[in-house]
């Protein structure tokens, strides 16, 4: 289910968010009504999406969304003035943050919520592919910590090493990794 964080410090427009995403499938949200305590939100929460309506706290928003969409995993739309949008779109491109100009049509509010739910959903899968080549970084690293030990305790080769390895993997019904980690252990 997806997970909604709205900034906005007027009661009509967080109502208007509400609604707007609830008829867009976001059931689970969050309103907050000032910068700080949006950051202590992310902090308790993981969201899909942020709503940040500017001005927030006296300022157009754009430090805080670029705060937010820089140190989270979540996608960020800037509702902005329509005079300040070229300016603050500008300002905040970098960061992958979504700008729309105030007054809020409908039809573009739908399409930049379908473009971030595009964008998340991209940053996700990212994310996991990042975590499953760090995960194997960190097995090649295990893997070869025990061929070095094998080499100097056995005085072989890394071949050998490697072999010995695969041999006694296949052996013990165990994967290479978890045959690395009890040389490891046992070194």
């Amino acid at each position: 289910m997806d997970r909604a964080l709205i900034v906005c410090d007027n009661e009509k427009g967080t109502s208007f968010y509400k609604s707007f995403l609830k008829e867009n499938g976001y059931m689970d949200m969050v309103a907050v009504t000032s910068g700080p305590m949006a950051k202590r939100a992310i902090l308790d929460y993981d969201f899909d999406i942020c709503i940040i309506n500017g001005p927030i706290g006296g300022t157009s928003g754009e430090e805080l969304s670029k705060d937010i969409a820089e140190k989270n995993m979540c996608q960020v739309i800037l509702f902005v003035k329509a005079e300040l949008l070229e300016e603050i779109s500008a300002q905040v491109e970098d960061y992958g943050v979504i700008t729309v100009g105030k007054p809020i049509n409908k039809q573009l509010f739908w399409q930049a919520l379908k473009l971030a739910k595009v964008a998340q959903r991209r940053i996700n899968m990212a994310h996991k592919e990042n975590e499953k080549l760090e995960k194997k970084l960190e097995d090649m690293k295990v893997i070869s910590r025990a061929k070095i030990l094998l080499m100097v305790e056995k005085n072989i080769s890394e071949e050998e090493a490697h072999k010995l390895i695969e041999k006694q993997a296949m052996d013990r019904r165990m994967t290479r990794i978890e045959v690395a980690r009890e040389i490891v252990k046992n070194a």
